[in-house]
């Protein structure tokens, strides 16, 4: 037994040194796994904020080492460049190293300035680009501060890193609830802020400065349709020495009354124009004066295949004959009434700077009874008669603005009485010939003249043909703006019944000019000159008229016109001769 005991004393010591190395194998295999941890600086539970703040610590370390370097090398070379802005806002950058440190989560840096300790209110508006840029560096400068001197403290102070990582995370995010709350630092604050002058609210279209009008008092017009139509309506007095312009008229005052109106189309293709008058004059006292007349006139433009152009146009007038006309009737108390239905139809086509217009038209004109003293009627049924006309013009374009042409004329003129009362056959053949000029120049100077002759030859062989040379005019001249001055001229055929003669040529010219004196104030005057031949017998007409008037507009819809007029007749032949001077008064509405 006693053999025995010390074999199992040093089994136990065996087994206790055993446990023993175990334990420290065990203790030396655990104890590196500290150590380890410190150098990967994980020890125990971290905080994101922590991490995050360690983070920006070293990507901050890394840039302080980048500029050291790009400083380093700055300063063996020529100093930088100014930095000059490009465009007004601009702001130089900031070449202060600590600047580029900074974080958006630090708080903005203290001011002895009172007022800079309290934060600027948001602007209501987004400001410029240039001015958004410089307000982010200003912050992120201050923030960097701030946070450079709160990191410089953790690193001196290693027992309390953790500490001022979370005190730092906190104000980093205190400084963040701030930036995030500021617009709702005062209910007024906002009203209280100066807009900027790049962010202030745009005015409304109507406060926009507006093109002054070229004539603000021109008619505005009534939609109708896919048409613009604009009336106008004249009523006024006219004192008048003579009150139907003929050598037994005397002296009168007549209340004249004026409608017009013009109407065009809006369409995208084509166009289409349509004007109107008419004149209604009644004897107030004096001489006894009782006619009406208008006219209304249709015109269609179309442009078909193939570079051509159709011109369609259709008309009707109704005009009493008057009383210092060579067919008025002597002793009546109304002369006839002349009505007018005319229509033509062109085709225009250029080839080249060729021009050809091609262009037929009809006229018919049929006569009223004229009321004789006595209560009774006469027939002028013998005086109505249709013209059919073809004419062919063609013109070489030597320049967008002058364009020289010729016309060739033909045509007939039938009577419905084929024999008159006084028997003769006067229905005719024309033929005719002109030579021109057309010119477009703009605003500035644009229509057209010819010249050439005219020939209509009677059926009856007793009658002497109807021929003259010829002279047309239709020119517009613009001196300055506001001011037109127009010239027309025109040569017709006037027939007859009387007994022996043929008829006469009519030269008819007038020259006019328009002055827009004020916006509201137009000035007008007028010089005519007429010119009859009579054919078959030795006699002419010569008629000359002037007119001045004045136009006074209230507002764009009513206006008070006036106007001064004088025309005298001189004729070889006996009871012709007259003399008339009138003055008118009235008021003018438009729409």
């Amino acid at each position: 037994m006693s053999g025995a005991q010390p074999e199992k004393l040093r089994g136990r010591q065996g087994k206790a040194i055993c446990a023993l190395l175990l334990a420290t194998s065990i203790f030396a295999l655990l104890r590196p796994a500290p150590l380890h941890a410190q150098e990967t600086e994980l020890r125990g539970e971290v905080s994101e904020s922590a991490i995050l703040s360690d983070q920006q610590r070293k990507a901050r370390s890394l840039v302080l080492a980048q500029q050291a370097a790009a400083n380093a090398a700055a300063q063996d070379n020529a100093p930088a460049r100014i930095y000059l802005p490009a465009s007004a806002g601009a702001v130089p950058d900031d070449t202060d190293a600590a600047n580029s440190t900074a974080s958006v989560f630090d708080p903005p840096q203290a001011s002895d300035d009172a007022s800079a300790d309290a934060p600027t209110p948001p602007k209501p508006r987004r400001a410029s680009p240039a001015r958004q840029n410089a307000a982010d560096k200003a912050k992120d400068k201050a923030a960097d501060k701030s946070k450079k001197k709160k990191n410089t403290t953790a690193a001196t102070d290693p027992t309390t890193t953790a500490t001022t990582a979370t005190t730092d995370d906190t104000g980093s995010i205190a400084a963040d609830q701030e930036a995030a709350n500021r617009r709702a630092l005062t209910v007024d604050s906002e009203d209280r802020q100066k807009l900027d002058a790049g962010a202030e609210r745009t005015a409304a279209i109507e406060g926009h400065n507006k093109k002054p009008e070229d004539d603000p008092f021109a008619a505005v017009g009534v939609k109708w349709g896919s048409f613009v139509i604009r009336p106008t309506i004249e009523q006024g007095l006219t004192a008048t020495t003579n009150g139907d312009s003929s050598s037994a008229g005397t002296s009168a005052l007549l209340s004249e009354t004026a409608l017009r109106f013009t109407a065009a189309s809006d369409w995208r293709e084509n166009s289409a124009t349509i004007d109107g008058y008419g004149i209604f004059r009644e004897t107030v006292s004096g001489y006894p004066v009782h006619d009406a007349q208008g006219r209304i006139e249709g015109q269609f433009n179309v442009d078909l295949d193939n570079e051509l152009r159709a011109i369609a146009k259709l008309g009707y007038e109704a005009v009493p004959e008057s009383a210092s006309s060579p067919d008025a009737i002597a002793g009546v108390s109304t002369q006839p009434l002349r009505q007018t239905i005319d229509g033509s139809i062109g085709v225009e086509k250029a080839v080249g700077k060729m021009q050809y217009t091609l262009t037929g038209a009809v006229s018919h004109d049929f006569y009223g009874d004229a009321k004789l003293s006595d209560g009774t009627s006469l027939s002028q049924k013998d005086q109505d008669n249709t013209l059919y006309t073809a004419t062919l013009r063609t013109g070489y374009e030597i320049s967008p603005a002058l364009t020289p042409f010729t016309e060739i004329e033909v045509g007939r003129r039938t009577y419905d009485q084929r024999i008159d009362n006084e028997g003769f056959e006067r229905s005719s053949t024309r033929l005719g010939a002109r030579a021109g000029l057309q010119l477009d120049m703009g605003e500035k100077l644009s229509g057209e003249f010819s010249a050439g002759w005219l020939r209509e030859a009677i059926d009856d062989k007793s009658l002497e043909p109807i021929s003259g040379a010829t002279v047309n005019a239709d020119l517009k001249w613009s001196p300055e703006r506001g001011t037109t001055i127009s010239l027309t001229g025109k040569t017709t055929v006037e027939t007859t019944t009387t007994s022996g003669e043929s008829g006469d040529i009519l030269y008819s010219g007038r020259l006019t000019a328009e002055r827009l004196v004020r916006s509201n104030l137009t000035a007008n005057a007028a010089l005519g000159l007429d010119w009859r031949d009579y054919v078959g017998i030795d006699g002419h007409d010569r008629i000359l008229s002037a007119e001045a008037g004045l136009t006074w507009w209230l507002n764009r819809y009513a206006g008070l016109t006036t106007r001064v007029r004088t025309e005298k007749l001189t004729s070889n032949l006996p009871g012709r001769d007259y003399t008339a001077n009138s003055i008118y008064l009235g008021v003018k509405v438009q729409r």
